[in-house]
């Protein structure tokens, strides 16, 4: 059973940054595509960024030229940096875990991170 611990979220201020990790246990990481989701109350839950196996990434419009996601397989985490955040960034950040190489199909997630955007 995978497991997965969101970390790194916050209030910070409109144009700056937050780090957010995904620990991850349980299994083969370097076999799994992975992203990052957020859900602000009342609104979809969207992805925001995906990356496979092989590195190939994915962004949402929204977040396009301000987030980047990456991995690191010896250390079983993923990350997603975000910059320039914007008032409507402000959401719930779930790490999300994909039963296959490519982000599509069955997924899993983690309890999430509050990141708050506020002046």
């Amino acid at each position: 059973q995978v497991q997965l611990v969101e970390s790194g979220g916050g209030l910070v201020q409109p144009g700056g940054s937050l780090r957010l990790s995904c620990a991850t246990s349980g299994s083969i990481f370097s076999l799994h595509a992975m992203g990052w989701s957020r859900q602000a109350p009342g609104k979809q839950r969207e992805s925001v960024a995906t990356i496979a196996t092989g590195g190939n990434t994915n962004y949402a419009d929204s977040v396009k030229g301000r987030f980047t996601i990456s991995r690191d397989n010896a250390k079983n985490t993923v990350y997603l940096q975000m910059d320039s955040l914007k008032p409507e960034d402000t959401a719930v950040y779930y790490c999300q875990f994909y039963y296959g190489i490519i982000p599509a199909g069955r997924v899993t997630w983690g309890q999430g991170t509050q990141v708050t955007v506020s002046s």
